[in-house]
């Protein structure tokens, strides 16, 4: 039996970078996170905030034209993909992913819906623009990978809102 989602709201950028710091608090290696939302609901700002958090010191922006983009956040190798310009599944395999995180990269996916299930368990980040910079999230444990740690990230959510 899956957990419960668990929802938030954003009011502004530094909420979201709330919500974001709390992920990246509990990413392990070989995590993937499933970002999901409409054209400028925030997928990239989430991205950016969670490599801030996880340490990155370099400049982090859509991998929209390259697919992915790398980032070394801390001891964690953040591998930031972008799917929406795939045309098929099929494509999933051409980029490595499973290559990536068998190394122990953190997978961090726009358009992360487009992968259906082909990255196994994940964290999914549904993001809803509200208006401004005022977000909704609603946060799901997709195979149960996040399972023993989704208290912890009920409570840093909480604590973060």
């Amino acid at each position: 039996m899956s957990a419960d989602p668990i929802v938030v709201r954003a009011s502004d950028r530094a909420g979201t970078a709330a919500v974001a710091s709390a992920v990246a608090g509990l990413l392990r290696p070989r995590d993937a996170v499933l970002l999901v939302g409409g054209l400028g609901a925030g997928k990239t700002a989430f991205v950016q905030e969670l490599c801030a958090a996880l340490g990155a010191t370099e400049p982090v922006t859509s991998p929209t034209f390259n697919l992915v983009h790398h980032h070394s956040a801390g001891a964690l190798e953040v591998c930031h993909v972008d799917l929406y310009r795939l045309e098929r599944t099929g494509e999933l395999d051409d980029l490595g992913l499973d290559d990536l995180q068998d190394a122990g990269a953190v997978l961090v996916v726009e358009w992360g819906d487009l992968a259906g299930g082909a990255l196994g368990g994940a964290l999914s980040v549904a993001i809803e623009d509200l208006g401004g910079t005022a977000r909704r999230f609603e946060l799901t444990d997709e195979g149960g990978q996040w399972a023993s740690r989704w208290p912890a990230l009920g409570r840093a959510l909480a604590a973060a809102s």
